[in-house]
């Protein structure tokens, strides 16, 4: 099991729009591009872009998502105390 991974995420308030994102990606659109327009997060300015983490950096549900992907593998709808996340393993 890593000990770390690197992720991009797309953050939103509700799960309706984590759903209609999702549905987007789905359809071959950019996961950058949709994290530059949706994205809640600062991250938001280098595609959804979180870098590399390692266990215990995260919030709990996040990074169990997180570590559970494979490499460009994209999650499930995530909730967190922020919101709604899209996460996808880029290493």
């Amino acid at each position: 099991m890593p000990s770390q991974v690197r992720c991009s995420h797309i953050l939103v308030k509700t799960e309706q729009e984590v759903k209609l994102i999702l549905d987007k990606i789905k359809k071959g659109e950019s996961f950058a591009e949709l994290a530059q327009q949706h994205s809640l997060c600062p991250s938001r300015k280098h595609g959804g872009d979180l870098g590399s983490f390692g266990r215990g950096m995260m919030v709990r549900t996040f990074e169990m998502a997180a570590f559970a992907l494979e490499k460009d593998q994209i999650s499930q709808p995530v909730k967190t105390e922020f919101g709604w996340h899209v996460i996808k393993r880029t290493g």
